[in-house]
């Protein structure tokens, strides 16, 4: 068992695809599929989100830094996209914790070394952690947050609608809808009704897409 700067204990899993995932027990919940948590967030929000922007320059905003996985995908794969990186997190981890996680059973030189430098990166500071990838780890509460900047692209990577319902309320999507640029958008791994409709009331136009692996559908938003 370990714990976060919070205190919230967590504990570190292997999912099936041979990547680490943590599972919170007050919550009897993962930070990602347990079905493969690389593969999950590839799908999700990489295959899903980021592969469908076309601009060469783009910020995008995290619901949920977590363990750091989406920033690293996001490194690895927006090929020759400049990219503004904003992730918000209100239980960061501590620094035991980071130094164990592994996304890849034959991680290379260069993704060790990039997942460190994410990890490295002080909180509320925009940092460079490669060329053209900048990165803002920004600890705040999401019910609370003012957004700084407008965004390309978001992904919503909370916790389950069920476990935190106030993270995917209206008014929150609201703030988020205001902060984005026209044409941006939004992936989730959710694809459950009430989700998709208060998407649609703040204006999104949504679609239900095949899911990732174990999970039938999710959802892609556009402004």
């Amino acid at each position: 068992m370990h714990k976060l700067k919070s205190g919230r204990e967590v504990e570190l899993k292997m999912s099936d695809d041979g990547s680490h995932t943590l599972f919170v027990p007050e919550l009897n919940e993962h930070y990602h599929s347990v079905y493969g948590a690389r593969t999950e967030s590839m799908h999700v929000f990489i295959e899903s989100g980021l592969n469908q922007i076309r601009a060469k320059n783009i910020r995008i905003l995290e619901i949920g830094f977590g363990t750091g996985l989406n920033v690293l995908l996001t490194a690895l794969n927006r090929n020759d996209k400049t990219v503004e990186y904003h992730s918000i997190e209100k239980y960061p981890l501590n620094s035991e914790l980071e130094s164990l996680l592994q996304y890849s059973p034959n991680q290379d030189e260069q993704e060790t070394i990039l997942f460190r430098e994410i990890h490295n990166s002080p909180w509320n500071n925009i940092t460079e952690i490669a060329p053209g990838f900048t990165l803002l780890k920004w600890e705040a509460d999401l019910l609370t947050a003012n957004f700084i900047s407008s965004y390309d692209l978001v992904y919503f990577d909370a916790f389950a609608p069920d476990i935190q319902p106030e993270m995917w309320s209206e008014s929150v999507f609201k703030n988020i809808y205001n902060a984005m640029n026209e044409g941006g958008i939004l992936t989730t791994y959710s694809a459950k009704g009430v989700v998709r409709r208060t998407l649609q009331k703040v204006g999104f136009t949504v679609e239900r897409i095949p899911g990732p692996p174990h999970k039938r559908e999710m959802l892609r938003c556009r402004m």
